[in-house]
């Protein structure tokens, strides 16, 4: 089959960028729909879409903030209107206040934590009515959800609670014969590594540390969050899947 998940519909949040957009064209090259979700570049999210219709997809791009509640709500009733159901939900927006961890605020906590964990709650909130049996949620986390990273003490927390959160949801979830799963990535030079201090510094010691090779891409995360989705994944739920080449078990 050179379509496994044709007829599927997607919304995938913060898909105009990175791994996000790895991800919204990777399930449309598999046979999905895909509605992407974006904060602000709205032009890169309707070139993705450019991207997902030129492969024979629909594609649409919504605008929503995934840390507001109402704003969430807002933007599944555009996608209800314009797809009615969704087959996979993939919680990848995320934000970070690099800063070590005795100058970080209440605001730069609840602006991970909302952003980065409180959002896969809400999406599931509005989603999982629109879900049939089968129906898959994921999420992405990094390797700081468990491992002590330079000033990245609350996003790594909020990856941690993210963590736990999909966790909880499997098991309340599984019965109805959906399965929530999260992708653990390591390095990956997005844009977003551009903002890390010690940018050159993490990309070598990933390079010196990972048995796979030095490189790990936004595809091969995308490729992750693929296989989860596959029927062959059915019996996998709660689980977080680490894709990194390795580097987390070598030292």
């Amino acid at each position: 089959m050179t379509e496994p998940l044709a007829g599927k519909i997607a919304l995938v949040t913060g898909g105009s960028r990175g791994i996000g957009r790895a991800i919204v064209l990777k399930l449309a090259r598999a046979g999905c729909d895909v509605a992407l979700l974006y904060h602000s570049s709205h032009d890169e999210a309707e070139s993705v879409c450019v991207a997902v219709r030129a492969l024979g997809r629909r594609a649409e791009a919504i605008q929503a903030d995934v840390s507001d509640p109402a704003s969430v709500a807002e933007a599944v009733g555009v996608f209800r209107q314009q797809f009615q159901r969704v087959d996979i939900v993939v919680s990848n927006a995320a934000i970070g206040v690099l800063r070590p961890a005795l100058e970080l605020t209440l605001k730069h906590w609840r602006r991970c934590v909302e952003t980065n964990a409180l959002a896969l709650s809400l999406l599931a909130q509005q989603t999982v009515p629109l879900m049939p049996p089968g129906g898959r949620i994921l999420a992405i986390s990094s390797l700081g959800a468990t491992r002590a990273i330079p000033h990245y003490a609350f996003i790594g927390a909020s990856k941690a609670a993210l963590e736990a959160l999909a966790r909880s949801l499997a098991q309340e979830l599984g019965p109805r014969g959906l399965r929530v799963n999260v992708v653990s990535a390591g390095v990956v030079d997005t844009d977003a590594l551009k903002y890390f201090p010690n940018r050159e510094q993490l990309l070598a010691e990933y390079a010196r540390r990972t048995p796979a090779g030095p490189a790990l891409t936004a595809e091969d995360v995308a490729n992750a969050v693929y296989l989860l989705c596959l029927p062959e994944a059915a019996m996998i739920n709660g689980h977080t899947l680490v894709v990194d080449g390795g580097y987390s078990i070598s030292g």
